[in-house]
């Protein structure tokens, strides 16, 4: 059995450092294309086949609510970063496709935040990230 206080202690310093490193990596969306949002959202996109992916999809990988998803979503369409469809397998759901605008600003800020990522986890070897993976993998897959 997991002792109690340890993992109060152990989710308290998880918590705090991501609270840190987000607020610390936030410099990166002032004066961009994209809010942070914007950003998530493109980033499932564009990283899928064809630059597209279904709107369930996006909600499940996405760190903010449905509704605020399907909100964000129509509000990308009109910006022109993303189109959004009607999923042709399945009528009820939606698929969205990142625009030529979309992809270009993603990757532009992708390029400026990837860096800002290595930065920071800089204070890590490659061992302590392969290991820092392999936990929050087995955090994310115990729900």
């Amino acid at each position: 059995m997991t002792d109690r206080e340890l993992a109060l202690q152990a989710w308290e310093s998880l918590f705090r450092a991501q609270h840190q490193l987000l607020a610390e990596m936030a410099v990166d969306f002032e004066g961009s294309d994209l809010a942070q949002g914007e950003y998530d959202v493109l980033l499932t996109v564009v990283r899928a086949p064809d630059m597209t992916s279904r709107l369930r999809d996006i909600t499940a990988k996405s760190l903010i609510s449905q509704p605020s998803v399907s909100r964000l979503i129509d509000r990308m369409v009109t910006r022109g970063l993303i189109t959004k469809a009607i999923d042709p397998d399945d009528g009820r759901g939606a698929v969205i496709t990142a625009t030529d605008a979309g992809a270009k600003a993603f990757r532009q800020l992708a390029t400026v935040h990837g860096r800002t990522i290595a930065e920071k986890m800089s204070p890590l070897d490659d061992a302590e990230l392969a290991t820092l993976l392999e936990l929050t993998q087995k955090l994310r897959r115990t729900r």
